[in-house]
């Protein structure tokens, strides 16, 4: 029997109960993108794609859900990057997440070092993460594809760094303002094509992350894939997934259908 052997990453967190989802994926694992903590409202398009609206500056997270009885791993990337390594390569040759038997895990950055990240915030096309690194192909799309673990389970590998474990201690919004995005200095964002009007993720404040690395055997094929994209409201609008506000009543055409008489009295205002 061929054994694969892949490098993937555990984050060192909580197990915690899953909740619903109306992310459309192959079985039971999901996917919800959290902005302080609340899932945001889900919206499928007529080619069955999943959309959620994106809120300029506002941070997120993605909470992942695994319903199998054994681990797997996840590969997850955000506007096509590799969330761990900003790489962009095929889901299998990815680096991954590790999540426990019936658990979720929430990742809320980019993974800088073996003990930080970097937050995951909503931004525009030209001072996203991706621009900055010039790697723009694939603004506005967050992809995770989950591979089992084969029955056997390994020996974890010494940490990359020191951790007390438990759940990393994350600075309160109070403690630290978000960092703005790094823009696209030295590319121009005209040649990228980039505009401020279509959505990104930026990479924003850092805070404590710590992760190990683990071998894991992992199925040939992956066991189900969760696409989302997210779009500012006027573009959801455009794509009909949002109803457009009532346009206002023109003044112009209130003042055309206006009268000189109507039948009674003054009504008075003072009158009990």
């Amino acid at each position: 029997m061929r054994y694969k052997l892949l490098l993937v990453l555990l984050a060192v967190l909580f197990v915690v109960p899953s909740l619903p989802s109306r992310a459309r994926n192959e079985g039971r694992f999901k996917m919800e993108v959290l902005v302080g903590g609340t899932p945001r409202p889900e919206y499928s398009s007529r080619d069955g794609r999943v959309y959620v609206e994106a809120l300029k500056g506002k941070e997120y997270g993605l909470r992942i859900t695994n319903p199998l009885s054994r681990r797997v791993a996840v590969a997850l990337s955000v506007d096509g990057l590799n969330t761990i390594d900003a790489s962009h390569t095929t889901a299998a040759a990815a680096r991954k997440w590790v999540i426990e038997p019936h658990g979720s895990i929430v990742i809320s950055g980019w993974q800088i070092t073996g003990k930080k990240a970097r937050s995951f915030f909503f931004t525009d096309e030209t001072h996203s993460y991706g621009a900055w690194l010039g790697k723009t192909r694939n603004l506005g799309v967050i992809e995770a594809v989950f591979y089992a673990e084969k029955r056997w389970r390994p020996t974890p590998l010494a940490q990359e760094s020191p951790s007390a474990g438990g759940v990393p201690r994350a600075e309160s919004d109070s403690s630290a303002r978000m960092k703005r995005a790094p823009s696209a200095e030295n590319k121009s964002a005209e040649a990228l094509g980039l505009s401020d009007q279509y959505a990104a993720t930026g990479i924003g404040r850092e805070r404590s992350h710590p992760v190990q690395q683990v071998y894991m055997d992992l199925e040939d094929h992956p066991a189900a894939s969760i696409s989302i994209r997210y779009e500012f409201r006027p573009q959801l609008m455009a794509l009909g997934l949002i109803p457009k506000p009532r346009p206002k009543p023109c003044p112009m055409q209130r003042r055309r259908h206006a009268s000189g008489f109507e039948r009674g009295y003054c009504p008075d205002p003072y009158a009990r």
